[in-house]
This record gives C-alpha cells, structure tokens and sequence, in this order.
C-alpha cells in the first residue's frame, strides 16, 4: 500500500511540473520581446545627465542600454502597439534630477548645473520632469521655446527651488493638453503669467509661487480649467485686480494669492468656491470693503487669512456655518469694534487666531475661554479692556502662544508678564499649512502626486 501511495505522489508531481513547463514555455512565447532603448535617445540621456552633474562617469558606470538597468532618477517604460498589446519600442518617460534625500536617490546637481535643450527635443513621450534645487549656483537658463511635438503625454513640470534658473514661463509652455501638474515654485521665474495656461485643460493644480511674476492675473485664464483644485500665485509681484472669474473653478480646493500687489476689491467670485478648503489673500493691498460677507456661505473652509489688507470695519458675526475652520488670520487689517461672541462659541476647532494689530476694542467673549483646540491666540495691540476670559489651564496649555500684550486696559494676571503691557513682538503673518495642513488638502497632495 505504501509503495502504491508514493507512486501516485510521483506522478502527481511529474504531471504538475509538466503543466507548469507548458505554461512557462507559452507565457515565453507570448512575453514581448527584451527592447533597448533607441542610441539616439541614449546619448541624449547622458548628455542630460552631464549637464546636471559632469562630475559622475555616466558612460562608465552605465555603459549598455540605460533602459535595462537605469541610474536613479531616469525611468524607461515600454510603448505598445494598440493593435495586439506587443510593445514595440522603449523610451524614457521621466526625469526625476536632484537630491532629495537619502531615501529618494536622485541624481545630485552640480553647483554649475545647466539645463540642456535635449530635454525638450529628444524625449517625445517624457510623462514627468521634476528637478530640485539643481541650478542654484551658476545661472541657467529656460528654452526660449519649446517645440509644438514635445509633451504631448506630459503629465508633470515641477521646478522647484531654483532660484538661478531664470526666463519667462511663457517660453516653456506648450501644448501640454495631459499636463496635471504645473509646480514651479522658488525658482528665478520673471515676466507676467501666459495666458495659454488657460489651454492646459487637464490642470488639477497651478503652483507658480515664489518666483519674480509680474503684471496682471490673466484674463479668464482659468475659466477652461475645470479640474482645477490648487491654485498657488503666492509670493510673486502680480497686481491689479483679482478676476471674478476665479469663481469659475468650482473644484477648486486651495486658493493662494498671498504676498502680492492685488489691488480693488476680494472678487465676490471667491464665494461660488463651494469646496475650498484653504483660502489665502493675505499681504496683498485689497481696499476698504470690510471682510467678505460670502465667507459665510463657504462651509468647507478650514483657513482663512487675510491678514496685511487694510479692509477695515467690523468683525461680521458669520461663523456659525463655518465650524470647522481652524485657523484664521486677520492681522494688521484695520478692523475695529467688538470681537463677536459667535467666534468662539462657533469655532470649536479653532487651532490658530491672529487679530493682532487692528483697532479692536471691548472685552474679549467669555467663549474665548473654552477655545480647546487652541494652539495660538494673538490679540496684542488693540483696545480691549476687561478681564482676559483664560483660565490658569488655558494659560498653562498654550504658553507664550497666547499673546495679549499691547492692550493696556486689559486685566491679565501679573504672573504673566508676557500677556501684558507693551507688546515686544507682533506676528506679521503666521505661516498655517507647514502646522495645520488640512487634512483635506494632504490627500489632494497625495493624489496628485501618485
């Protein structure tokens, strides 16, 4: 019996390693064919390379076809014919140049690191180019064009902190119709922003700041965009007035004008943007209308700053639709009168409250003293009077992050020098999304970058 059980165990295995054969042998034969990428694009691809770093023996350390086993950074992939799903070609389809960190091996950029032409000659199906902090030494330039046939399967442009890399965005746009992701942020960008962005219809996010833009906001540049849910200008030198038509980007999640010349009126627009999440206006030179009155009818948001805009007049009592903002800037703003009770009987997840140098005068609401979320409360410099509303815990859990010097008929305790009393430091403007990044916007983040 034994001898009989182990034959038939013999030849169960006999028969199964015959079918996984037969399998191996049909899925060798169906497999593609082992590609190499094209000499022409190879040579280019270390032409690249040497621009951002001659210093590395591209050629001797990868001196067969690139594509088979690539240096960090460069990515291959497999193009295939539509008809039978057979790949017919190799090509590479991103660039990914610049430290980042040990974690992420880019290749290093020289300090006199350049940007060569070739990238946007040789590689007609590049999906994503991304350099970090290579040209920040010797001065490089932009194309001053761009062929029409390269990017049409771009998928994303991030420069991002460059700052000797200089030119005209204008010249680097073309007709990126598969274009997500535009990120050119801390580089040494000038000129206006073009308007054929306004073309770039599968945009989901535009970040253009830090850079040295000028000139005005582009008219309905953004009214095609429509999948749009980042729009970043910050710290540039745009003016003139904002459009109404920013309105039209109703997906929009993040707004970010901060730190320009705006000048007229905030654009009512702003409050068809059901969904934003985070809103930033401030530092710009937006006129004396007083604080928007459609900020009541945004319930998604989680910040608000409008801080260095002189808009001036009250407080509105509009908060009690807006329970789950966070974090709201209104500093140096020119507002006066009482601050309304329903900021803090509403806010229960206020985190951050800037309303620091303004001409607020009263008693701070008793609601303010049951703020538990609170991580920052600025109010120096005002008028307030009364007995600050803090209990020795409220005290105790922010520290010296609760600012109420500058008020010199407001009763603090004496215990607290630092609430009282002339104010030795003002916030200009407090920076939220590094702390309290919403949650909302952290998973925009992650899915646009997958």
């Amino acid at each position: 019996m034994a001898s009989f059980t182990n034959l038939s165990l013999l030849l169960l295995f006999l028969f199964t390693a015959t079918l996984i054969t037969s399998q191996q042998s049909d899925d060798d034969e169906n497999a593609s064919p082992q590609l190499a990428l094209d000499p022409s694009e190879q040579e280019a691809v270390y032409r690249v390379l040497d621009s951002v770093n001659s210093a590395i023996s591209w050629r001797t350390i990868f001196p067969d076809d690139i594509c088979a086993s690539p240096p960090d950074g460069v990515v291959c992939d497999n193009l295939y014919a539509s008809q039978n799903g057979v790949a017919t070609s190799v090509h590479v389809t991103e660039f990914h140049l610049g430290y980042l960190s040990d974690y992420t091996q880019n290749p290093p950029c020289s300090s006199n690191a350049t940007l060569d032409p070739l990238l946007f000659t040789a590689f007609k199906h590049l999906r994503k180019l991304f350099f970090y902090k290579c040209f920040t030494d010797a001065r490089a330039s932009l194309p001053l064009t761009v062929p029409e046939d390269f990017g049409s399967v771009l998928e994303e442009l991030v420069f991002i902190e460059n700052p000797s890399l200089v030119g005209e965005i204008g010249a680097m746009i073309g007709n990126f119709t598969k274009l997500r992701r535009l990120v050119l942020t801390g580089n040494g960008f000038h000129g206006s922003i073009p308007g054929q962005i306004g073309d770039l219809v599968s945009l989901e996010e535009i970040t253009l700041s830090r850079n040295s833009l000028t000139g005005g906001f582009p008219a309905n540049a953004t009214s095609r965009l429509k999948n749009l849910k980042v729009l970043d200008f910050s710290h540039n030198f745009i003016n003139g007035n904002a459009p109404d038509s920013i309105g039209d980007l109703t997906e929009l999640l993040k707004l970010d004008l901060s730190f320009n010349e705006f000048t007229g009126e905030v654009p009512s627009g702003v409050g068809n943007l059901k969904k934003l999440v985070f809103l930033d206006l401030s530092y710009n030179r937006f006129g004396n209308f007083g604080v928007p009155l459609f900020l009541a009818e945004m319930s998604s948001l989680r910040e608000v700053h409008l801080s260095g805009n002189k808009l001036g007049g009250r407080i509105p009592a509009i908060w009690k639709n807006l329970e789950g903002i966070s974090g709201i800037g209104f500093s140096r703003m020119g507002l006066e009168g009482n601050i309304p009770a329903s900021m803090g009987s509403s806010l229960k997840n206020l985190c951050f409250l800037a309303l620091d140098n303004n001409n607020l005068d009263g008693q701070i609401p008793e609601e303010f003293g049951f703020l538990d979320s609170a991580r920052e409360i600025n109010l120096e410099n005002n008028n307030l009077t009364g007995k600050a509303p803090f209990s020795d815990s409220f005290r105790d859990r922010i520290g010296k992050k609760l600012k109420l010097s500058g008020n010199v008929n407001l009763q603090v305790k004496n215990s607290d020098p630092h609430l009282a009393g002339r104010a030795l430091y003002s916030s200009a403007r407090k920076v939220l999304p590094l702390i309290y990044f919403p949650a909302t916007l952290l998973a925009l983040y992650i899915s646009i970058t997958q």
